[in-house]
């Protein structure tokens, strides 16, 4: 076996151990939060009961939803709940690659990621799931002789897609700094491709959420937003490395 070969295999196990003791911290966190299953459940259901007409509420169609939605938000909790050793593990991971000075960034990351993550989260949750379920459920009741019976399952499953997705939409600023500070990219980069990042965010918010233009347009706005904001922090914590790789073209051709 040759040295490169030995390298991959040894990349390979790395990459499993850290996924091992991530799927470990979420099957944590999931018996933790699964004992407060069903108290999660009526929480993150609020914005939608509030939609609902009076008198109304969540059903279940089959007999075994409610226990296997109770299985789903427990793992969606416990993956929130374990998402700081999830991010040091990837951390962890591709610190080796890193230089000696950019590896004191590793509670910074972990820390902004598990916190941008928890507003966009909370954003997602406060301000835009009322809208959205106020706005679909009163366009359902719109059509004559028909009423609101919205499932535990499928309330469940479009709720935790779109907290998830605020989350991540979230967390753009912080990954645009690493890879600032990376050297992967920088303002001017991010400026010449902001015509194709914004077309992304329509996509993205298209595919992460139901298909009415209000439910796309809150994905796809704050993308926008962010990624202005990572280009700023991309001028602000970008610059050295862009000049100090200009200055050493400079001396290369000086050379």
């Amino acid at each position: 076996m040759t040295a490169s070969e030995q390298g991959f295999f040894s990349h390979l196990e790395e990459l499993r151990r850290r996924l091992i003791i991530s799927m470990l911290a979420w099957v944590v966190g999931f018996g933790v939060c699964y004992s407060f299953a069903q108290e999660l459940f009526e929480f993150i259901s609020r914005p939608v009961n509030a939609s609902l007409p009076p008198g109304s509420s969540l059903v279940f169609i089959y007999a075994t939803e409610p226990f296997f939605t109770y299985l789903k938000v427990s793992a969606v909790a416990g993956l929130l709940l374990a998402l700081p050793i999830v991010l040091w593990q990837m951390w962890a991971f591709v610190a080796p690659a890193l230089y000696p000075g950019e590896k004191h960034l590793a509670i910074p990351f972990v820390l902004s990621g598990c916190a941008c993550f928890g507003l966009g989260a909370y954003f997602g949750f406060t301000y835009v799931f009322p809208v959205i379920f106020t706005f679909l459920i009163n366009l359902g009741l719109g059509s004559a002789g028909t009423e609101a019976m919205l499932s535990m399952a499928g309330y469940l499953s479009m709720s935790s897609r779109l907290l998830f997705a605020f989350g991540l939409v979230f967390e753009l600023p912080i990954v645009i700094f690493f890879l600032a500070r990376l050297g992967v990219v920088d303002h001017v980069w991010l400026g010449k491709n902001r015509r194709y990042a914004f077309v992304f965010a329509f996509v993205l918010g298209a595919t992460l959420t139901p298909p009415d233009v209000f439910s796309q347009v809150s994905i796809a706005l704050p993308f926008i937003i962010l990624y202005e904001v990572g280009v700023v922090v991309a001028r602000i914590f970008g610059k050295k490395r862009v000049e100090s790789s200009k200055s050493e073209e400079t001396d290369i051709d000086k050379g």
